[in-house]
C-alpha cells in the first residue's frame, strides 16, 4: 500500500485537534478500567457469585459482537462527535447509578446486570464513531500513526486505571470513589463540542451519503453477515477481519485471567510485587509499542507488517505459556504486548484505509465485531482447552493456534495477490 505523502511522526500530537482528543481518550478508558475496579470488588463482597464474575466479562463484550456493525452505520449517517458524547454521558450515567445503589445499600443482582450490560453497550457506541473521527482527524499518510497513538494512550488508561480505582476504593470508598470516576469521562464529552471534525469532514462525503439504514434487532445480530455480502472487500481487508478475529477468539482476554496461575506456576505467587509485574508487563508492552512504532517510523502498514506482529505476538504468548523462567515470561510479555500494538494499529489502518468512504462506519464496525465481540468466546474456549490441557496449556494451545493462523492468512493473501497480477485484463 502506498501513499502520495510520506507520514510524520507524531503527527497526530502536533495537531491541535486531535492531541486533546488524544489525552481525553486515555482518561475515558481510565474511568473504564477505574469502573471495573471497584464494581467488580463491590459484586463479589456483596454476592460472592461466579456465575455473576462470568457475566461481567460477557458483559463487556457481547455488546461489540451483536452491536459494532450496526453502530458503525449509526457513525456512517450520524455526526460521530454527538455518538461519542452519548457513550461518555452513557458511562457517566452507569457510574452515578451505581454509586447510588451502593450508598442505599440496595443492589440486587439484575440490576447489576443491567448496568453492566449499559456500560458494554456505551463502549461498542464509542468505538467505530471513535474510528471515524480518528480518519477525519488525520491525513491518510498519518492515520496509521492517529490510530496506533490512539491506542496507546488508550492502553495506558487501561495500564493506570486499576492502579487509580484502588486508590478511589480505599481512600473514597465504593460509592464515593464510583461517583468520583465521573470526572475522568467529563474531558471527552466537553471537548467534542470544541471540535470541527464530524467523522466525515474529510472525505467530502455528506453524513449518511451512501449509507444503508440501520434497522432493528435484525441489523444488530446479522448485520455482520449482511455487510460481507454487500460490500465487496478487498482481500487485504478480508484478511485483516480473520486475523483480528483469531487473535481475539484464541488470546482475546485469556492472557490476563490466567494470570494467577501462571503467577503460581512461575513460583511468583498469586499475589504481590512479582504477581502485578506479571500483570503489569504485558500493558506497559503495548504502551512501549505504540510509542516506539511510531518513533521509528519504518513499519508500513500492510498485510505483511500485520501478519509479521501477530506471528511474533503468538509466538512470544506461547514462550510465556511454556518457559518455566520467571524473568523469560515477563520479557515475553512485554515483546508481546509490542507486537499486539504492530498487528492491531496496522490492521485497523489497513480496514480504514481500504473501506469505501460510503461504508466505512459499516465496515469498521465489522472489524469492532471481530476484534472486540469476539473476545466473547475467547473465554469459552479457554474452558473447554483448559478442561483438557490444564490452564497454562490451553494458552499455549490458543497461541499456536493463532501463531499458524497468521501464517496461512499471510501465505494465503500473498497467493491472492499473485494470482491477480497473473489474471488477463479484461478486454
Amino acid at each position: 500500500m502506498t501513499t502520495a505523502a510520506a507520514p510524520t511522526r507524531f503527527a497526530a500530537l502536533r495537531d491541535r485537534h486531535s492531541r486533546p482528543y488524544l489525552f481525553a481518550a486515555g482518561l475515558a478508558m481510565m474511568g473504564d478500567n477505574i469502573e471495573h475496579v471497584i464494581t467488580y470488588w463491590v459484586l463479589w463482597q456483596k454476592f460472592h457469585s461466579t456465575a455473576l464474575t462470568g457475566f461481567e466479562i460477557i458483559s463487556h463484550w457481547l455488546p461489540f459482537l451483536l452491536l459494532s456493525v450496526t453502530f458503525g452505520g449509526l457513525a456512517q449517517r450520524y455526526d460521530c462527535r454527538r455518538l461519542i458524547q452519548i457513550a461518555q454521558v452513557l458511562f457517566m450515567c452507569v457510574s452515578v447509578v451505581w454509586g447510588i445503589l451502593f450508598a442505599t445499600d440496595t443492589l440486587q443482582v439484575w440490576m447489576a446486570c443491567v448496568l453492566l450490560v449499559l456500560h458494554g453497550c456505551a463502549g461498542s457506541l464509542w468505538a467505530p464513531a471513535e474510528q471515524l473521527l480518528l480518519h477525519d482527524f488525520a491525513e491518510p499518510a498519518d492515520l496509521p500513526g492517529a490510530i496506533r497513538l490512539n491506542a496507546t494512550f488508550r492502553s495506558l488508561g487501561i495500564l493506570f486505571g486499576p492502579a487509580v480505582g484502588s486508590v478511589l476504593l480505599l481512600g473514597l470508598g465504593p460509592h464515593f470513589g464510583i461517583w468520583a470516576n465521573v470526572v475522568f469521562y467529563l474531558p471527552m464529552t466537553i471537548l467534542l463540542f470544541r471540535t470541527p471534525f464530524t467523522g466525515h469532514t474529510r472525505d467530502g462525503v455528506a453524513m449518511g451519503a451512501g449509507a444503508k439504514p440501520v434497522g432493528g434487532p435484525g441489523a444488530a445480530i446479522f448485520g455482520s453477515v449482511r455487510t460481507i455480502r454487500e460490500v465487496r472487500l478487498a482481500p487485504a481487508v478480508v484478511s485483516m477481519l480473520v486475523l483480528s478475529g483469531l487473535m481475539a477468539l484464541f488470546v482475546g482476554g485469556a492472557i490476563q485471567v490466567s494470570m494467577p496461575e501462571f503467577a503460581v506456576a512461575l513460583g511468583a505467587g498469586s499475589a504481590g510485587l512479582a504477581y502485578g509485574v506479571l500483570l503489569f508487563a504485558n500493558g506497559i508492552g503495548a504502551v512501549l509499542g505504540g510509542f516506539l512504532l511510531e518513533a521509528i517510523g519504518v513499519l508500513k502498514p500492510n498485510v505483511l507488517t500485520a501478519v509479521l506482529g501477530t506471528i511474533f505476538f503468538g509466538g512470544f504468548i506461547l514462550l510465556f505459556a511454556t518457559t518455566g523462567s520467571y524473568w523469560l515470561a515477563v520479557v515475553a510479555l512485554v515483546v508481546a504486548g509490542v507486537a499486539n500494538m504492530a498487528s492491531m494499529s496496522f490492521s485497523q489502518s489497513i480496514v480504514q484505509l481500504m473501506a469505501p468512504p460510503g461504508e466505512r462506519g459499516r465496515i469498521v464496525g465489522l472489524f469492532s465485531t471481530v476484534s472486540s465481540g469476539f473476545r466473547t468466546g475467547s473465554g469459552i474456549i479457554l474452558a473447554v482447552l483448559g478442561a483438557i490441557a490444564g490452564l497454562r496449556g490451553a494458552l499455549a494451545w490458543s497461541a499456536l493456534i493463532l501463531f499458524v493462523g497468521a501464517i496461512v492468512i499471510g501465505l494465503w493473501t500473498w497467493w491472492d495477490v499473485r494470482r491477480d497480477r497473473r489474471a488477463p485484463a479484461l478486454p
